[in-house]
């Protein structure tokens, strides 16, 4: 349908203005309707050209042609590139030339034109976003720089309270120095005390001999002094001297720390045109359980599709099970280790793949054949997803549980590590809960217990948003997604743990509505097959139930 007319827009006559127009003039493009279709052509009959108005503008407008100016160019001479009339094409400028009809030469036009406004329409979304992306990063500046000159101000308390903490020390040190420095000097000055109260002694003495008549007395006398001629020592104390350190900027600056400079490189963008989601599904009113399958699981924690028919599920103990969606097992597999899995998922041939904390492994199972594909050092493999391109999504915990990142593998390479935005951690540092998965648009989206919180970052690894739950008076507990999933529609589902519910979110983490109407307890790992049927696993009762929630 002209995107011009529809039932919404109806079109008025362009000469009584209040009748729809049934009629098109191609010649003047004018509206019309059938009353007002003969005053249009009362003059000059045979130029008009009256059409459906479906099908206005179908009549082509060819060019006037300027050697013979009542006839229109309906032809393209190729030797001499111009338009000429049938006329033009008689005479003997243009003997024996070849000629292509425009006609032909506009129906072609426009298909290429066609195909180049299909070919923008597919390409003008991803120049939106990469604008979005830049807006956002210019909105986020100022907070980003503020976090930057915010470090360095940490960095002069610590400097400052260091230097401040050496000079007190070095008060101590001055204060104890000075006692040492005061006890020399007193002492010094004890010793001539008692030298001048001897010689005080000594001269009464003498003044007494020398007023007495005693013979004996006199002769006896014995001189003191030389004894008090001869000083004692004096005692030099040197005063301590502070020596200030010379210190060079430089020396300041490698002191303070580094700051490197505005790095800025060309990263090469190529187009990827997203597939059109032909399909659009709504949301059902009231999500309805379609089956619900008792595992037998001790602590059900994950479960993943193996294809419309079967479902892989695992919990805390050394066996996998395979059951159909009717609830009979299928398969049993045991581990390596002897332990429970971290997380299971499937790959594009269908093959079962788990993550083993205990060996820091993980494996792939295929015809009963059980092989190790990833082997790791300093860290545990936790969670997984297989990415809609066949590569494998490991979430990583080290060894000392301060540290977790998303890592990309093809096969047995690294391709991708995802774990800090702006230098702060994308991801909580513990063992707890983060199950991982990939949406349509290709967002890597995990559900992070510890944070409490789903972080969405995009292909690149760059943080797009966190949702961090809804308000809602009737779900008042805190917020612990413990699953999560997409489907064909780009939902992101998750299951939020103490609520007893599911959040449907939209691409762009908007939240659309609960599921809560299903009796889960205690729901945990997600999945959807491909007929976007919800997979919930309630970790207690040890049973999966399968929901359908789209219409």
């Amino acid at each position: 349908m002209d995107p011009n007319y529809s039932a919404q827009d109806v079109a008025r006559c362009d000469l009584c203005k209040t009748a729809i127009a049934q009629n098109y003039c191609d010649f003047c493009h004018v509206n019309l309707c059938k009353p007002c279709i003969g005053e249009h052509i009362s003059d000059e009959y045979d130029k008009h050209k009256i059409v459906p108005i479906l099908q206005r503008k179908s009549t082509l407008i060819f060019p006037k042609c300027e050697t013979h100016t009542n006839k229109n160019c309906k032809y393209q001479c190729q030797n001499c590139d111009i338009f000429v009339c049938s006329d033009c094409a008689m005479s003997k400028q243009h003997k024996g030339h070849e000629y292509l009809k425009l006609e032909e030469l506009f129906t072609k036009s426009k298909e290429r034109i066609g195909k180049d406004k299909e070919e923008l329409d597919r390409i003008s979304p991803t120049y939106e976003e990469i604008a979005i992306e830049l807006e956002n990063q210019i909105a986020n500046l100022d907070g980003e720089y503020e976090k930057l000159t915010t470090e360095m101000s940490k960095q002069r308390e610590v400097l400052h309270r260091e230097i401040d903490n050496a000079i007190n020390r070095m008060e101590e040190d001055i204060g104890e120095i000075k006692v040492k420095h005061h006890s020399i000097l007193k002492e010094h000055l004890n010793e001539i005390k008692q030298v001048q109260s001897l010689m005080q002694k000594t001269l009464v003495s003498l003044h007494e001999i020398e007023e007495s008549n005693e013979v004996s007395p006199t002769i006896h006398y014995s001189s003191k002094v030389e004894e008090f001629r001869k000083l004692p020592p004096k005692s030099n104390v040197s005063m301590p001297v502070f020596i200030p350190k010379q210190v060079s900027r430089e020396e300041v600056n490698n002191l303070i720390g580094k700051l490197t400079p505005l790095s800025t490189t060309l990263e090469e963008r190529v187009f990827a045109a997203k597939k059109p989601n032909t399909l659009v599904r709504e949301l059902l009113g009231e999500p309805e359980v379609l089956n619900t399958i008792k595992t037998g699981h001790k602590n059900l924690c994950s479960v993943t599709c193996l294809n419309e028919e079967q479902i892989w599920t695992c919990g805390s103990t050394a066996d996998i099970k395979c059951f159909n969606i009717q609830g009979l097992l299928q398969k049993t597999i045991q581990t390596k280790s002897g332990k429970n899995p971290y997380d299971i998922a499937v790959d594009l041939d269908g093959a079962l793949l788990y993550s083993d904390w205990k060996t820091r492994k993980v494996y792939k199972v295929k015809d009963d054949q059980t092989e190790e594909i990833i082997r790791l050092q300093g860290w545990i493999p936790t969670n997984l997803c297989v990415t809609s391109s066949g590569e494998l999504l490991v979430i990583m915990l080290s060894e000392d549980e301060t540290h977790s990142k998303v890592v990309r593998y093809s096969g047995s390479t690294v391709k991708q590590t995802i774990q800090f935005d702006n230098g702060q951690p994308l991801y909580s540092g513990n063992r707890m809960i983060k199950y991982i998965t990939e949406n349509r648009n290709l967002d890597i989206c995990v559900a992070d217990w510890g944070a409490g919180a789903v972080v969405v970052v995009n292909q690149a690894g760059k943080l797009r948003f966190r949702y961090t739950g809804h308000h809602s008076p009737a779900k008042n507990e805190q917020f612990k997604p413990s699953g999560i999933t997409t489907d064909s529609q780009s939902h992101i589902l998750t299951s939020d743990y103490y609520n007893h519910c599911v959040h449907i979110l939209n691409a762009d983490g908007q939240f659309l509505r609960y599921i809560d109407n299903c009796d889960l307890q205690y729901p945990q790992g997600l999945c959807v097959d491909s007929n976007d049927s919800l997979f919930v696993c309630e970790v207690f009762r040890g049973s999966v139930k399968k929901i359908k929630y789209l219409k």
